[in-house]
């Protein structure tokens, strides 16, 4: 995502096969005092999720050939792990870090100070299973991270910032969010107020429309 100083300290936080995080402070002393930030963070859905799992998650092993044609030396030894961290290093960021990496985030810069630009970011809320994250980075003068920070949204915030993205999107209109959405007035209301929103309606202009337009 950013193009990382020289010496920084940077960390992805994985519970089980599930990226929760990922994590860059300037230095590695600036970590050991935030660590505790991270452990008391909360990863509740993808700790229930992966406890509900039949199977252990299958540790992570490498493995280098020997015998004939193999390793013979130190420095095919060492050609080998080489080999072996560019092909995790392949693996990872083509699967399990895919979606923190090529996600298109909108930024939004909320602070600027003696050369550093705070930014928040938030992902298109797409459907569809990919995850997303939400975050924040500071950048200095060259658009390098000094800290950055990620949360992995569970399924539900994913949904309740869909919806708000639509809602949005149609001024905050019910029927015209409706229409976009090819449902019902009815269903949007349903939808609002299964996502915890419902405090964002007003009960009697809603109960009123429905009353009328029951079927839409």
């Amino acid at each position: 995502m950013f193009e990382l100083h020289p010496g920084q300290c940077g960390l992805l936080l994985y519970v089980a096969d599930a990226l929760a995080a990922a994590f860059v402070v300037p230095h590695p002393e600036d970590y050991r005092l935030l660590h505790p930030t991270l452990v008391e963070d909360l990863y509740g859905e993808p700790v229930h999720q992966y406890a509900r799992y039949g199977a252990p998650v299958p540790e992570f092993t490498a493995r280098i050939r020997d015998g004939a044609g193999g390793v013979r030396s130190l420095g095919d030894l060492r050609a080998a792990a080489l080999e072996q961290e560019r092909a995790w290093a392949a693996a990872h960021d083509g699967l399990m870090a895919r979606d923190l990496l090529e996600t298109p985030y909108a930024f939004e810069r909320v602070q600027r100070m003696d050369g550093f630009d705070l930014h928040r970011f938030v992902p298109p809320f797409e459907r569809g299973g990919r995850e997303q994250h939400i975050g924040e980075v500071i950048t200095d003068r060259k658009g390098r991270a000094a800290y950055l920070k990620t949360f992995r949204l569970s399924e539900n915030q994913i949904r309740k910032g869909y919806l708000l993205n639509r809602l949005a999107d149609c001024d905050w209109h019910l029927g015209r969010t409706a229409e976009a959405l090819g449902t019902s007035y009815a269903e949007v209301v349903r939808r609002v107020r299964s996502a915890g929103l419902g405090a964002l309606l007003d009960a009697h202009v809603v109960a009123r429309r429905i009353r009328v337009h029951p079927d839409g």
